[in-house]
């Protein structure tokens, strides 16, 4: 490379060939240089206290950078080395620095590995790692994906909220061959994404990453806890859809009427084993819940739909199409149900669980009795020591009977269910 000294000016700069550097004779160690391309950038040789060589770039030729702002800035560099500072190795550290991207992806490493705990101390599920997943990758790394950890200010998560509650992450993606997901934002999608983005940091500060969490102090509107509930004539509908719905949802209608008559969630119906339920003491054991291992009455009603279902597997609601396979698609399912029944669009399974709880209360039962029918975390504490008393089974039959009826269904029988005299 041809090297030449002279005052750094435009023409300079213009005129310079390829693999040459022009050194400045005003500023000692500042210099310009092109290589193969056609531009040209601006940089400073200097040498430490400690005596190390280093070679800094400035800047590429062009707005901001002039032979002027140039020069000052290899001035104020200097100013730095005098002082004892390394330039270059700052700005090596700089352009090392994690990315919000990185910790993402550091953060969902750890959360698979298990070396991330959720509040009860055990590893997070697949299920809400992929929920997790879907945040990140549509949300936060579009938003604030390739910004620094380090430099990530309060006002950029305030931003960040608002854009994702105004809906500016909204897109279609494919999830598949055939599926396709599609991401709305909105204020919900934005309060939960803030509450994750705020691990997200809290895991940043326990590596060191940095010193604060920049998601502390910013406000965030409650949680909008849904009092979605269903009215008696949508109990009615949807009890009407159920039974004329075809057979190829079967086991879909089973599970939403398993959910309206015990409020459980749908991840606990669909997941549910055989293994689990035992029909002399009418109760289900539930081992991996969101509150953790829980033990649920059974209603006569619930005990009536468990009758109906093959035992060819292990699982209570499988697949349509093959018994020892999970049930796949149950939320489109349910969604041509609900069209069925002329339910609106915010009638969900969760809704049923609301509905359920809203009955409990209506019917006179006590707010810590609809905890342990719902399975809520302030039964938990008291779980070890109880099983389900015949107080708690009336309860359950009182309620599952009460959504029954609303929905025109038969009310249970007072027998014994027996549920291994039914064997497909």
């Amino acid at each position: 490379m041809s090297t030449t000294k002279k005052t750094i000016t435009i023409a300079a700069v213009e005129s310079l060939g390829p693999n040459s550097t022009v050194w400045d004779t005003r500023v000692t160690g500042f210099g310009v240089r092109r290589q193969r391309g056609p531009g040209a950038s601006y940089v400073l040789f200097f040498r430490t206290q400690a005596g190390q060589q280093r070679l800094a770039t400035i800047g590429r030729h062009g707005s901001p950078w002039t032979p002027d702002t140039a020069r000052d800035e290899a001035l104020r560099l200097l100013a730095e080395v005098s002082k004892g500072n390394d330039p270059a190795a700052v700005k090596a550290a700089w352009r090392a620095a994690p990315t919000v991207a990185a910790l993402c992806d550091a953060y969902l490493e750890a959360a698979e590995s298990g070396k991330l705990l959720t509040r009860r101390k055990v590893a997070k599920k697949a299920a809400s790692l992929a929920i997790e997943k879907g945040r990140i990758e549509r949300h936060i790394k579009p938003l604030l994906g390739s910004k620094k950890v380090a430099v990530v200010t309060r006002q950029d998560i305030e931003r960040f909220y608002n854009a994702v509650s105004d809906g500016k992450t909204a897109t279609t993606v494919k999830t598949g061959k055939h599926g396709l997901a599609r991401v709305t934002g909105g204020a919900g999608a934005a309060r939960r994404t803030l509450g994750q983005l705020g691990a997200i940091f809290s895991f940043a500060v326990k590596q060191g990453l940095r010193a604060d969490n920049p998601v502390h102090g910013v406000d965030r509107p409650a949680d909008g806890k849904r009092e979605r509930r269903l009215s008696p004539e949508e109990y009615a509908r949807l009890g009407a859809a159920l039974r004329e719905a075809p057979k190829s949802l079967a086991s879909a209608v089973a599970a939403s009427r398993f959910v309206a008559v015990t409020g459980w969630r749908r991840a606990e119906v669909t997941g549910l084993t055989w293994a689990s339920v035992d029909a002399a003491t009418r109760t289900a054991t539930l081992h991996n819940t969101k509150t953790g291992r829980s033990i649920r009455p059974l209603s006569r009603a619930a005990l009536e739909i468990l009758k109906g279902r093959s035992r060819d597997g292990e699982l209570v609601f499988p697949s349509a199409a093959d018994a020892k396979k999970p049930m796949a698609g149950y939320h489109k399912m349910w969604l041509r149900l609900a069209k069925m029944a002329a339910l609106p669009a915010d009638v969900t399974p969760h809704v049923l669980r609301h509905s359920f709880a809203s009955e409990a209360f209506g019917l006179g039962l006590s707010e810590l009795t609809i905890a342990f029918l719902l399975g809520h975390r302030k039964s938990s504490t008291t779980q070890g020591y109880i099983h389900a008393d015949a107080t708690l089974l009336r309860a359950a039959d009182q309620v599952a009977d009460h959504i029954a009826g609303l929905m025109g269904d038969a009310k249970a029988t007072g027998a014994v269910v027996d549920l291994d005299a039914r064997r497909a």
